[in-house]
C-alpha cells in the first residue's frame, strides 16, 4: 500500500484540522489519527494530565468511538435480549452501562446506552464499533427495529476535570451543567442538536458531548474559550489507568467473562433472559469469578520495565495473574497497573510481585479507582483521597 492510499485508509476526526492548528502530535490508533498531545503550544503529557487532575478541565476528542442509533417499537424487546443491563428501566434523559456477551458469557463489547426519547444511542469504543454494529444489524429484519450508524456524521468530545461543570454551563447553559450523574440531555446550540451526558473517563467530573460533524470545531473552540484545555490520549491513558477504566483489546477481550472485567454495574440480575445470561448469572450467584480486573501499585521506582502480560506471583512464587496496562502515576508517584488477579488475592494491600526479565518488582493490590477524583467525591460526599 503506497503512502497516499495508506493515509486515505486512516479515518480522520471531524476535528482533525483544528488539531493541526493547535499543534497536536498526531499518531494512528485503532485506525484513526488521534492527538497524542498538543506539543509546545499547550505543554506536554504531564501538563495536560495536571489540567484534569489539579482543578481545571481538559477537553478530549473521542470521535474515534462508535455511535449507533437504535429505534423502533420493538427496540426495547430486542435490546434486552442482546445486552446485560435492563433497557426497560432506562428513563428518558439518562444512560446506563451495558455489555454485549456471547453465548458463553464472554465479552464482545462494553457500551453506554443513552435514551433520547423514543430512540437509543449506543456509545462504544472504536475497537468494538464493528462488532456492535454487526450484532445490532442482524435483527433489523426481525421486526420494528431500526439501526443507523451515525459515527461518521457526528463528533464526540469530552470535558473532564473539577472545572468541567462551569465550562459546560458557560457554553451550553445551566441545564447542561446541572445534568445529574448518569444523566443525559438533548439541547439546541446554534440551531444544532447536541447530546450531553454526564460521564467520566478519568474519575473526575465530566461531560460527553455529541454534535454534528460540521459544527464540532465551533463547539470545541467555544469550550476552549470558556477555559477547557486540549488534552491528548497520552494523558488520557494515564488518567484512565489511575481511574481503573479498562480498554477493550488491552484490558479485556472476548476471552473474558463479563464479570471478570469488573463491569458489575453493567449487569442486571432481574430482567430475565439474554444471550449468555445463564453463565453470567451462575457465576454471580456462586459468589465470585475466578479472577478479576483490579489495580496494582508498584512499591519501588526501579527502571526495570514491566511489559503487558507480565506474570504476577505471590511471595511464595505461585502465579496468580497478569498485567494488562501499566503507567506512571504523577499523583501517586509510583507506577500503577491494571491486572487480572485470582480471587483469593484481591484484598487491597495484598503483597505480590511482578516477574520481569530484570527481576521481581514488589507490588501491592489496590482497589480501583487508584486515584479518587471529583466524580467520586462529589457523588458520594467522601473526602478526596488517593489509594
Amino acid at each position: 500500500m503506497d503512502e497516499v492510499t495508506e493515509q486515505a485508509a486512516i479515518h480522520q476526526s471531524p476535528l482533525i484540522q483544528l488539531h493541526h492548528r493547535l499543534g497536536a502530535i498526531l499518531v494512528e490508533q485503532d485506525g484513526r489519527l488521534e492527538p497524542l498531545s498538543y506539543g509546545d503550544i499547550f505543554g506536554d503529557v504531564l501538563a495536560e494530565y495536571a489540567t484534569v487532575r489539579d482543578g481545571g478541565a481538559g477537553i478530549f476528542d473521542l470521535s474515534s468511538r462508535g455511535r449507533i442509533e437504535v429505534s423502533g417499537a420493538e427496540a426495547v424487546q430486542f435490546l434486552n435480549g442482546l445486552i446485560t443491563n435492563d433497557v426497560k428501566t432506562l428513563g428518558d434523559n439518562s444512560w446506563m452501562p451495558a455489555a454485549f456477551p456471547n453465548v458463553q458469557g464472554r465479552l464482545l463489547a462494553s457500551v453506554r446506552v443513552i435514551r433520547r426519547g423514543d430512540s437509543f444511542l449506543f456509545d462504544t469504543e472504536s475497537a468494538t464499533h464493528a462488532v456492535v454494529l454487526k450484532t445490532l444489524e442482524r435483527f433489523t429484519l426481525a421486526g420494528d427495529f431500526r439501526v443507523r450508524d451515525v459515527t461518521h456524521e457526528t463528533a464526540h468530545m469530552s470535558v473532564q476535570g473539577k472545572d468541567a461543570a462551569r465550562i459546560v454551563g458557560a457554553v451550553l447553559g445551566e441545564s447542561a451543567a446541572n445534568i445529574p450523574h448518569r444523566g443525559a440531555l438533548v439541547l439546541s446550540w446554534h440551531d444544532t442538536d447536541v447530546t450531553v451526558m454526564r460521564a467520566t473517563h478519568t474519575a473526575e467530573d465530566g461531560f460527553d458531548v455529541i454534535i454534528g460533524a460540521s459544527e464540532a470545531p465551533k463547539l470545541w473552540e467555544s469550550l476552549m474559550a470558556a477555559g477547557a484545555r486540549p488534552v491528548g490520549f497520552g494523558a488520557l491513558e494515564v488518567l484512565r489507568v489511575e481511574a481503573g477504566v479498562p480498554r477493550y483489546g488491552v484490558d479485556m477481550n472476548e476471552t473474558n467473562v463479563v464479570l471478570e472485567a469488573a463491569l458489575d454495574e453493567a449487569v442486571s440480575y432481574t430482567k430475565g433472559c439474554y444471550i449468555g445470561q445463564e453463565i453470567i448469572a451462575r457465576i454471580h450467584w456462586r459468589g465470585h469469578v475466578a479472577k478479576r480486573l483490579t489495580g496494582l501499585i508498584l512499591d519501588d521506582n526501579e527502571a526495570t520495565q514491566v511489559p503487558r502480560g507480565s506474570k504476577i506471583k505471590t511471595p511464595e512464587g505461585k502465579e496468580i495473574g497478569r498485567i494488562t496496562s501499566l503507567t506512571f502515576s504523577p499523583r501517586l508517584k509510583h507506577e500503577v497497573a491494571l491486572a487480572y488477579v485470582k480471587y483469593d488475592f484481591l484484598a487491597p494491600g495484598t503483597e505480590v510481585s511482578i516477574a520481569t526479565e530484570g527481576g521481581e518488582r514488589a507490588s501491592r493490590v489496590a482497589d480501583v479507582p487508584m486515584v479518587r477524583g471529583s466524580w467520586l467525591t462529589e457523588s458520594s460526599g467522601a473526602e478526596g483521597e488517593t489509594a
